[in-house]
C-alpha cells in the first residue's frame, strides 16, 4: 500500500515549492496564494459530475433519505464541519446530513491511530447509523484510497445506498466503487503531502457546492435568502428578520408583528406580508407548496 501512496499526485514534491523553506513570510504566502488560486479554476470543469451528485442528494432527501459524509483526518473534519452547518443555516433535523470521521468524535481534535486503516470498522460505524437504501453516502478522501472510506463505501453499496466519492487523484480505488465520481486533482502540495492545503480546500468548496445546491432545490432557499434559518440566537434573529425586510420591503412593525404570528418562521412571515394573509394560511400554503415560498406567496391555483 505504502509504495501505491508515493505514486500518488497529492504526494508528490512540488517543484514551485522547492525553496520555501528559505523564504521572507509575504514570499511563502505569496506561494501559498499561487497555487490556492489555482483551485477554483480546476474545480470549473467538474460542475457536471458535482451537479449529478447534488442531484442524487436532493433525490435522497425528497424520498426521506439521508447524507452521510464519511472520513479520515482532514476530510473526516470537513464533511462533520458542512454537516453541522446545515441545521442552523437551513433548518434541517440533525439527522438529515451527518459527518462521521474514523476514530469517532475524539478524533475532531486529536488523531486516533491506526483509525484510517480499517475497513471493517468504516463499515460498522455506518452500520450504526441504521443506513438503507434511500441514503447516499459521500466518501471523502484525498488519496482517494483510506481503507475506512472504502469500507463505509462498499457497505453502502451492498446495502443499495447510492454511493459518490470525493477525492484529489485520478483513477482510484474510492472512483471504481461509486456511482458519481468526484476528482478534483490540484496536484502537489505547497509542503509536499500536506492535504489540508490546496486538497481540503478543494474538499470544502465542493462540499459546499454539494450541500447548498440540495437545500436551493429543496426550497430552503428564496431569492437568495437563508428562509429556513433557525434563529436560535441574537444574532440569527437580527438575520432573520432583516431577511424579511429585504425579501418583502415591509416596515418594522409589521415585520416584527409578522415574525411573532409565525413563532420566528422566515418563511411564514414572508408569506404573510407578501401575500396579505395571517400565519395559519401562510403555513398551509406553504404546505401546499412543498416549502417554495415563491408558489406559497402566489396561492393555489
Amino acid at each position: 500500500m505504502n509504495h501505491m501512496l508515493n505514486s500518488l499526485l497529492t504526494e508528490q514534491p512540488n517543484p514551485l515549492t522547492d525553496h520555501i523553506d528559505e523564504l521572507p513570510s509575504a514570499e511563502i504566502m505569496e506561494l501559498i496564494n499561487k497555487e490556492d488560486q489555482r483551485i477554483a479554476e480546476l474545480i470549473q470543469p467538474l460542475i457536471p459530475v458535482i451537479a449529478q451528485a447534488a442531484d442524487r442528494i436532493l433525490k435522497a432527501f425528497q424520498s426521506g433519505g439521508r447524507l452521510f459524509y464519511v472520513g479520515a483526518g482532514t476530510s473526516g473534519r470537513l464533511g462533520i464541519l458542512d454537516a453541522s452547518e446545515c441545521p442552523p443555516t437551513y433548518g434541517t433535523p440533525p439527522s438529515m446530513v451527518q459527518g462521521i470521521i474514523a476514530g469517532g468524535f475524539r478524533a475532531v481534535k486529536d488523531p486516533v491511530e491506526g483509525a484510517e486503516d480499517s475497513e471493517e470498522l468504516g463499515a460498522a460505524d455506518l452500520d450504526e447509523h441504521g443506513l438503507d437504501e434511500n441514503d447516499v453516502v459521500v466518501g471523502i478522501a484525498a488519496s482517494g484510497r483510506t481503507p475506512y472510506v472504502l469500507g463505509a463505501m462498499r457497505h453502502a453499496k451492498e446495502i443499495g445506498a447510492t454511493v459518490i466519492s470525493l477525492s484529489n487523484n485520478a483513477g482510484t480505488p474510492m472512483t471504481l466503487l461509486a456511482d458519481v465520481s468526484i476528482e478534483a486533482v490540484v496536484g502537489p502540495e505547497v509542503v509536499m503531502g500536506s492535504t489540508r492545503m490546496k486538497a481540503g480546500s478543494a474538499q470544502k468548496m465542493i462540499l459546499n457546492m454539494l450541500t447548498t445546491t440540495a437545500m436551493i432545490r429543496l426550497g430552503k432557499v428564496y431569492r437568495n435568502f437563508m428562509v429556513d434559518l433557525n434563529p436560535s440566537n441574537e444574532k440569527l434573529v437580527h438575520r432573520a428578520k432583516r431577511m424579511i425586510h429585504l425579501a418583502t420591503g415591509a416596515n418594522e412593525a409589521d415585520i416584527e408583528q409578522a415574525f411573532a404570528g409565525a413563532d420566528g418562521h422566515v418563511k411564514t412571515a414572508i408569506v404573510m406580508l407578501m401575500a396579505g394573509v395571517d400565519a395559519v394560511e401562510a403555513q398551509r400554503r406553504l404546505d401546499l407548496a412543498d416549502g417554495f415560498v415563491r408558489s406559497a406567496i402566489v396561492g393555489p391555483s
